[in-house]
């Protein structure tokens, strides 16, 4: 899990590149054998999506008030 001061750290271009991983990783998670699925890496998987695209809104609205 990525902590929201490392996120707040990187590029736009990173953070996009984060939250396609994460839901890629998800997605991986989700269509694996009932029996092989771990719940804890699809739900650090959509905490680090949710805290990448929170960052990446905040960033446009500061521009946009500008």
């Amino acid at each position: 899990m990525t902590k929201m001061q490392d996120i707040q750290k990187k590029s736009d271009k990173e953070l996009t590149e984060l939250v396609q991983a994460s839901r890629e990783s998800v997605r991986e998670e989700r269509f694996k054998d009932a029996g092989s699925r771990k719940a804890g890496i699809i739900r650090n998987a959509k905490k680090d999506a949710a805290r990448a695209l929170t960052e990446l809104s905040a960033r446009r609205r500061n521009t946009e008030t500008k």
